[in-house]
Order: structure tokens, then sequence, then C-alpha cells
């Protein structure tokens, strides 16, 4: 097992090169949807802290950052619907590759997807009552970080959540032998490991967030990091 005591700043993950194999890459969006069903526990968020914020009556925004191929932002607005409650859901990635899959997959929720970075939709002056990234804060160098979490700031009326993994060694020995007969064909166990490596530890992101964010520690093994807006009832 390799040393998990510091990031692994240097490592890249394949799906992130412009090279990568597109057959791959394709097989790595379809795969995403099961490992997030697994690992990264949106539903229980969804529960816990946007539903109760939620109206039958009155629409809310939700904006989700780097969506990758989009079936978070698809839930999201799945999970609103079944609930009978109005959530009007926009994904963003600059990926032109990701958009592409992500518009190619059953939107029958409206889920709105474009090409873009937080920034730009800053400079539009746009406002969401909700934004949320998952597993995209291990991929930011510590001014990227920053520069989003200013961007989630301000795009921003209620709550912002970004989910991550939780660099351990369990993490890291869970999803290896988990993946090790699964995922084939795509980037997903190689990524994945990758991914763990590069990822905050509770006490690190603590230090590496903005003063007005908060970092909880979640079972199994993630950070989520979250903001009050303004508009926080």
């Amino acid at each position: 097992m390799p040393d998990l005591r510091r990031r692994a700043v240097d490592l890249r993950e394949r799906m992130d090169d412009p090279a990568a194999d597109p057959a791959l890459l394709t097989r790595t969006y379809e795969q995403f949807a099961t490992v997030n069903r697994l690992i990264a526990g949106w539903h229980d968020t969804y529960k816990e802290r946007i539903r109760p914020l939620l109206s039958a009556e009155t629409p809310s925004t939700l904006l989700d950052v780097g969506c990758g191929g989009g079936d978070i932002a698809r839930a999201l607005a799945r999970w609103a619907n079944e609930d009978g409650l109005q959530l009007q859901v926009a994904a963003i990635d600059p990926d032109p590759r990701a958009m592409d899959y992500a518009e190619s997959v059953p939107n029958p929720d409206g889920v709105i997807f474009l090409r873009a970075l937080s920034s730009q939709l800053v400079e539009r002056a746009q406002r969401f009552d909700f934004v949320i990234s998952n597993h995209v804060l291990h991929h930011l160098s510590a001014t990227e970080l920053t520069d989003l979490l200013i961007d989630c700031e301000l795009l921003c009326r209620r709550v912002a959540l970004h989910s991550d993994i939780r660099r351990s060694p369990g993490a890291y020995l869970a999803f290896s032998a988990v993946t090790v007969a699964l995922f084939h064909g795509s980037f997903i166990r190689e990524d994945g490991l990758i991914s763990i490596r590069r990822s905050y530890t509770t006490a690190e992101l603590r230090v590496a967030a903005r003063r007005e964010w908060e970092v909880e520690s979640q079972a199994p093994y993630r950070n989520l990091l979250t903001y009050t807006g303004p508009v926080a009832d």
C-alpha cells in the first residue's frame, strides 16, 4: 500500500488526460452512477440537507459544479420530483467530453447541462439556492480550491455542499477490494485509487478551506464541506 500520510498532489488521473481513450472514458462515465450510489452518500445528503428546504409550490434552484457524467445532478432532480418538490437543476463541467456524455443520457427531469466554469456563472451574476459538487475538491490546487469556494459563496443563496473522499488506509483498502473484480474496461479502479491518494483528511481540509466553511467527517471515508448562504431558511 502506498504512503498515505501526505496528499499525492503530483499524481494525475488518467481520465483527466485530453488524450484519454474515448471508449474507456465513456465506460468510466457510465460506471460513475454505480460508484456514486455505493460510496458517495448523496441520497442521505439530499434527505438531510436539501429536501427540508424545498417546497411543492415554490421552485428552488441547484447547481452541480464539475458534474462529470451528470449522474448526481440527474439523481437530485429525480428525487425531488418523486417527493413532489420543485427543484430546477443545472450542471456544469468545463470538459466537453463530460458534456457530450451527460447530454447523451436520458434526462426525464430536465437537468440543464452547460460547458462552463463556476467563475463564468459568477461573471453573469447568476445565483442558485444550492451549489454542490461531488469528488471535485481533490482535483484542485490550493489556489483553485480557494477560487472555487469564493465562487460558490457568490453563487449560493442558501447552502453549498461539496462532498469528497476522505484519505485513509481504510478507504484505500476498501476501494481496492471492492473494485478488484468490478468496473472493468474503464478508469474507475486506477483513477479511484489515485483520487484517494490526492484527497484530504478532515483536518487538512479544515486548514485548506476558507473561514466561512465547515468540514464534517462522514461515513464511509468522506468529507462534507458546507457553507450557509445569506438565505439559510
